[in-house]
């Protein structure tokens, strides 16, 4: 092999390795996540992801919904 194929290779393999370096920062910026409980979240916030039925804080609404939910996942209560 020449030199020049072998300078050619040798640059495109650091540059695969380098590649993962210029990854962008993955932390939560703006109104998203929070310490905020699951129950206390307003659907005004979005509403498609509100339940029908379903008032934001009402802490024993949203355990019966969780629970009916896991209920109609479980393969057992079928």
């Amino acid at each position: 092999m020449n030199s020049r194929l072998m300078t050619a290779l040798a640059c495109s393999c650091s540059l695969m390795l380098f590649q993962g370096c210029s990854e962008p920062s993955q932390k939560l910026q703006g109104k998203h996540g929070g310490d905020s409980t699951a129950w206390s979240v307003s659907e005004a916030a979005n509403p498609a992801f509100a339940a029908p039925g379903w008032k934001a804080g009402d802490k024993a609404a949203w355990e019966a919904k969780i629970q009916q939910r896991h209920q109609a996942q479980n393969d057992y209560s079928r």
